[in-house]
This record gives C-alpha cells, sequence and structure tokens, in this order.
C-alpha cells in the first residue's frame, strides 16, 4: 500500500475571481491514488484511501501573477456544515499568510469504510471582497 496520496489542484485564478466562483471549471482537482478515485479533474473527486494514508493537497495557478494559496481544509459534518463559520470580512485577511501551497494529514483510523468524508477546500486569492473562496464538493472515502 502506498502510504502517501498527493491531490493536486488546479485553479484558474483570473476567472475565479472574475466569476467569483470555483466552480465551471476554474478548479480541477485529481490525486494518484492507486485506488483509483472517482471524479477526477472535477471539484467533487472522491479520493479512495486507507486509515494511516498521508494525503498532500498541492494547489498550483495557471496565472502565475495571482498568489494563491491553501487557507484551510475543514472536514464537514455528516449534513454538510461546517463547525467553523467563514469569515465576515475576508478584506481584513493577512495577505502575508499566502505561503501554503501544500496542506498535509493523515487519515484516521476511526473513519467508517464505504462513507464519503465531504471536506471545504479554502482557497484565497490575492486580496480584496472575493478572495476567498472555497468548495464543499471534494471527500475522502476509506475502502
Amino acid at each position: 500500500m502506498e502510504s502517501k496520496i498527493s491531490i493536486f489542484c488546479v485553479v484558474d485564478v483570473i476567472e475565479s475571481l472574475s466569476g467569483g466562483t470555483l466552480l465551471n471549471g476554474n478548479l480541477s482537482m485529481m490525486d494518484n491514488s492507486p485506488l483509483g478515485s472517482l471524479n477526477q479533474g472535477t471539484t467533487n473527486l472522491v479520493t479512495l484511501c486507507h486509515p494511516g494514508q498521508t494525503i498532500h493537497w498541492t494547489i498550483l495557478a495557471l496565472d502565475l501573477q495571482t498568489p494563491v494559496a491553501i487557507r484551510k481544509i475543514t472536514f464537514l459534518n455528516p449534513d454538510g456544515t461546517s463547525v467553523e463559520p467563514l469569515p465576515d470580512d475576508p478584506t481584513k485577511l493577512e495577505s502575508d499568510k499566502l505561503h501554503l501551497n501544500v496542506w498535509s494529514g493523515v487519515v484516521p483510523y476511526y473513519l467508517v469504510p464505504g462513507v464519503d468524508y465531504r471536506y471545504r477546500f479554502e482557497l484565497q486569492m490575492y486580496e480584496g471582497k472575493n478572495c476567498l473562496m472555497y468548495v464543499d464538493t471534494p471527500a475522502l472515502k476509506c475502502i
């Protein structure tokens, strides 16, 4: 069993900021799981994994002039809600922390096999009103 899975996330920063969304093809997520993950290349990626594996999320921007970073990854409740609210005013976020291009975590052993564990994938792109965007559609699934 491979002990590490990499999830590669490519974002079109200009289109995301212009349209105010990571959907519509502005964000693509794919992984190298040897288990055959689902929905590769979409925001609905379901990464198949085993408990104890390390997951590395890496963000890449198509536009090299506008910085993008992984701000946070939060696993959602079964009803799709998050226990952590989004910031009220994203214009007051500190822009000097835009350096998290890789985020890592270990798949917990208590996850129930066969269940999709959805997470919020939160990105920060530069500064301003629409700088903070997220998708709630990707998931990890233990098999």
